[in-house]
């Protein structure tokens, strides 16, 4: 065996295991099928500017630990996530708070703010909630649903609000303050230069190789070393025996703009439903660019299929069991470590994900 780690996928999770076995004295493998590292939050300039390829991250944690390991690999700026809801022309502060209340009711106190969201839910008189409509209305009323919750669920998730289960909205973020700050973790912000940056520190020292397919030759790779820790997607390891996991896919439409600001914000979400695309990211604002033009991305949900970008697991009652399954099959894999978004069907925020691969590799080589 060549190397200790054969490490598939150049993401959070791969770069974060590389870094510290690497410090441990173990030698490792990188290998990732796409041309560049840093899996989904990867960053590339256009027009001077970083772009978020895959959608727009933004580092954000409570965790002092994960805060001050990835500063050792990067300089963060004070960027704070306060996006704005577009409904058909109607702007709104999101998450849901005074400013929103102001702006949809013309309240302007929280005891004015709380008296009409109680009256709404009484008035839609849902007791038990049989699909996420209905829970949705149950905890902010059918106002704010029809105009910040439904167009925008529908499109996310590629189906009627009626027909979706309640327990993926179990609880909706209100809050009683003039405060649009979208996260309340303590350390928030990007790291100035781009992901990619973050992710090439970690992988210092580290081989890697791009554009290579582990499943496409999985005999070979797995010669290599004496272990491979596993960030693809857990069904496709086992070739789909139970049958396919449900994920939700994304499409992107990026274009540089001949203008210095396009939309005033970095994150507009676009909560109607006739709009095709969720939202709107303008790349700049993420560092407070001055540059002379702008980029922006269109982010389109869509379906997914085999060959497609596995962005978001579908964690409903189906495919949680079926997973289930899949997890049984990787426990008997004794020289395979799974983890990561695809490899656990989890969703991860960043946070997460550093600190979950900061576990393993301390259980792995303490």
């Amino acid at each position: 065996m060549k190397y200790d780690y054969l490490i598939v996928g150049a993401g959070l999770f791969g770069a974060v295991f590389a870094c510290e076995a690497r410090k441990k004295g173990k030698k490792c493998l990188v290998i990732d099928r796409r041309e560049h590292i840093g899996g989904n939050i990867y960053t590339e300039e256009q027009a001077g500017i970083q772009v978020h390829r895959y959608g727009a991250h933004i580092f954000h944690t409570s965790n002092e630990k994960v805060w001050n390991y990835v500063n050792q690999h990067a300089r963060f700026n004070r960027y704070t996530n306060s996006p704005v809801a577009n409904y058909k022309g109607e702007l709104y502060s999101m998450p849901f708070n005074m400013y929103t209340f102001n702006r949809m009711w013309g309240v302007v106190t929280p005891a004015e703010a709380r008296e009409r969201i109680r009256q709404r839910v009484e008035e839609s008189r849902i007791e038990e909630p049989r699909n996420l409509e209905e829970q949705a209305i149950s905890l902010v009323g059918r106002d704010i649903y029809e105009k910040l919750v439904k167009g925008y669920t529908e499109k996310q998730w590629g189906k009627a609000a009626t027909e979706l289960p309640a327990f993926i909205i179990r609880r909706l973020p209100v809050r009683f303050t003039y405060d649009n700050n979208y996260f309340n973790d303590l350390y928030q912000g990007i790291p100035i230069g781009g992901y990619t940056a973050m992710i090439a520190s970690m992988l210092e020292g580290v081989e890697v190789r791009l554009g290579e397919d582990f499943l496409a030759d999985r005999a070979a790779y797995l010669a290599m070393a004496d272990k491979v820790v596993y960030t693809g997607m857990i069904d496709a390891y086992f070739d789909y025996c139970f049958g396919e996991l449900a994920y939700r896919s994304l499409r992107f439409e990026t274009e540089v703009l001949d203008t210095d600001n396009f939309q005033g914000n970095a994150v507009i979400n676009y909560t109607d439903r006739e709009t095709p695309y969720t939202r709107i990211i303008e790349h700049k604002h993420f560092e407070f660019g001055i540059q002379e033009k702008t980029v922006v991305t269109r982010e389109y949900p869509a379906a997914w299929k085999k060959g497609d970008e596995p962005y978001y697991p579908v964690n409903d009652e189906k495919n949680t069991l079926l997973y289930e399954r899949y997890r049984e099959l990787a426990e008997k894999e004794k020289r395979v470590i799974f983890g990561g978004r695809l490899g656990q069907y989890k969703y991860y925020d960043m946070d997460d994900v550093v600190e979950a691969a900061l576990g393993c590799v301390a259980a792995e080589c303490p």
